[in-house]
């Protein structure tokens, strides 16, 4: 098996982990309550399953060489593979998808899940994005 199909296999199975711990959150708290409330669950479901996740990352962006602090933030980044964007609005819009995209840019992370728990069933909360810049 060729490297790019193990890296593959390996952000898909991360990205099944993200996706049971986000259900199993969802599960026991339901939609209405802030995105902070989620976030510290998932990140303590992601880390009782055996998951790195760091949370609140500061992203920084490039401006002709120059690294500046804009005081964007990632909310979960987990085994340095996939970030995670939590929501809890009514839906989601594509400016929640332009976001997450422009973080993975800026980050080189190949791909990226957008939760949104403000709905009855989490499965129509899920969006998956791959990074346009990086072969999968």
């Amino acid at each position: 098996m060729n490297h790019r199909a193990t890296e593959t296999q390996r952000i898909n199975g991360v990205t099944e982990k993200i996706i049971g711990a986000a259900k199993e959150v969802h599960r026991a708290l339901g939609p209405g309550l802030l995105e902070s409330a989620y976030l510290a669950c998932l990140v303590f479901e992601l880390t009782q399953s055996g998951l790195n996740c760091r949370s609140e990352i500061s992203i920084p962006v490039r401006y002709k060489d120059v690294r500046l602090d804009c005081g964007y933030r990632a909310d979960l980044i987990v085994e340095d593979l996939v970030i995670v964007e939590l929501k809890a609005v009514e839906r989601l819009l594509p400016v929640h998808d332009a976001q997450l995209i422009t973080y993975l840019k800026i980050t080189g992370l190949p791909l990226g899940l957008l939760l949104n728990f403000n709905v009855p069933l989490l499965k129509d909360g899920i969006r998956r994005l791959v990074n346009p810049s990086v072969t999968l």
